[in-house]
């Protein structure tokens, strides 16, 4: 066999061996710019060993003509090119497969690193998608793909979708968070008793003329005089209600509680503005502020400040012979109070690193949003007035409202019952600052 018939021993021997192998290899997988050459040197010896059939296919011709029959030598060579041809077509087609599949790849993290560039989508590169995309393979394919190549992948794990997003999960806190609710402090004045009836009566006095005095023997005794009146307080209902759903309260365990909290707080919100400001009328009680005695200076007095009018009002009470024991003041009022300065910007009444509870001229003083700013209050509270509790606050779920029971709901409802008596209205005295100076 002449050299002219010889296939190339080192390229179409691994042909012949592994085509195989030699497309499926990892190295050439990673590497487009490899697979490439390769392809190019397989396409080639394709085209030369098809010749090389070609002409053996002519000399056997040429044989047959001539003696009538091919030799073996020739039978041999031929069988062996178009076996290679064969082997050689095989690796042709799966080095262009695996060409264009790494083509569409890198066309796609194209696209990928385009759509992440303009912010729309946030997808984690695998390491393969790290390492084909990446500028140093790039280089290297280009260079021949000649030596070793480094590559860093940073594949840190976050939270976003296709990383750790999915192993994280949420944290809820069962505890329903509310509005805020008001201090209530003016109960806390009042002696408190209880009743069994529905109305309260009293009797008060309402004048004194005490003629007593010392008297000769055998002389008329001076006579003294009592006004009395009867009184009463009726005992008031403070209610209120709020529809649920039967499944709500079923499947939320703590919705009852917080409902049965809120409904209580209602109750608790509306009794002390009847303590405080209950006007008597209809079904409201005759409150603290609407009973007490106008305030009237004692004393004259130029310039007066807030803290003027709360002592002069101190004294009228105590001239009364009701020694006040608690002044009831607007928020902003005592805050008005506290940040009164000198001439020298020095706190006049507060230190402001101090802890002490309000209080003014030896009384404590309490803060609510029930008064009216500019009003105030003060007085001898635990003479002056008696709560008398007929039913504390009670919660009661029903279905029998109505229409609740083929709607599956319930009706919470929430009530108390009291009576308030004012027996002594000059031992409160109420007022406003006016335009007086802080």
């Amino acid at each position: 066999m002449t050299k002219h018939f010889m296939p190339r021993a080192s390229l179409v021997a691994l042909m012949a061996a592994r085509p195989a192998g030699i497309v499926g290899s990892v190295r050439n997988d990673a590497n487009p710019g490899k697979i490439e050459e390769l392809l190019k040197e397989v396409k080639s010896e394709l085209t030369r060993i098809s010749d090389d059939v070609k002409k053996t296919a002519e000399q056997a011709l040429q044989q047959s003509k001539d003696t009538g029959k091919a030799t073996d030598e020739v039978k041999a060579k031929a069988d062996e090119l178009l076996a290679t041809q064969t082997k050689l077509s095989d690796a042709q087609n799966k080095l262009t497969e695996k060409l264009e599949a790494l083509e569409t790849r890198n066309q796609d993290l194209e696209q990928k690193l385009a759509s992440r560039r303009g912010g729309g989508d946030k997808e984690v590169k695998s390491f393969g998608e790290q390492v084909t995309g990446s500028d140093e393979l790039k280089a290297f394919a280009k260079g021949g793909a000649r030596g070793t190549l480094r590559i860093s992948v940073n594949q840190a794990i976050t939270s976003v979708d296709g990383s750790a997003g999915s192993l994280i999960w949420t944290q809820q806190e069962r505890e329903i968070i509310g509005l805020p609710r008001r201090q209530m402090t003016i109960r806390n004045l009042i002696p408190a008793g209880r009743t069994t009836s529905n109305l309260i009566e009293y009797v008060r006095q309402l004048a004194r003329t005490n003629n007593a005095a010392v008297v000769s023997e055998g002389a008329q005794k001076p006579e003294s005089n009592y006004t009395y009146e009867r009184a009463d307080a009726p005992v008031r209902t403070i209610a209120h209600w709020v529809h649920v759903s039967r499944q709500a309260m079923d499947d939320a365990a703590q919705l009852q509680t917080e409902i049965d909290g809120e409904l209580r707080y209602g109750l608790d919100y509306a009794e002390e503005l009847e303590i405080l400001k209950g006007d008597g009328t209809g079904e409201h009680l005759e409150g603290l502020v609407p009973a007490a005695t106008a305030y009237s200076a004692p004393i004259a007095m130029t310039g007066e400040t807030m803290i003027d009018v709360l002592r002069l009002a101190l004294l009228q009470a105590s001239l009364a012979e009701y020694p006040a024991d608690g002044i009831v003041l607007h928020p902003s009022d005592w805050t008005r109070i506290e940040l009164l300065k000198d001439g020298e910007n020095r706190y006049l009444w507060a230190n402001p690193r101090g802890t002490n509870a309000p209080g003014l001229w030896g009384r404590p003083l309490l803060e609510t949003q029930a008064m009216d700013e500019d009003e105030f209050l003060v007085g001898a509270f635990r003479m002056a007035a008696t709560i008398y509790d007929r039913m504390d606050a009670e919660v009661l779920i029903s279905s029998e409202d109505r229409d609740n029971f083929i709607k599956n709901m319930l009706t919470v409802r929430a009530e108390k019952r009291l009576a308030l008596a004012v027996k002594r209205p000059g031992a409160l005295v109420t007022g406003d600052f006016g335009n007086v100076s802080g």
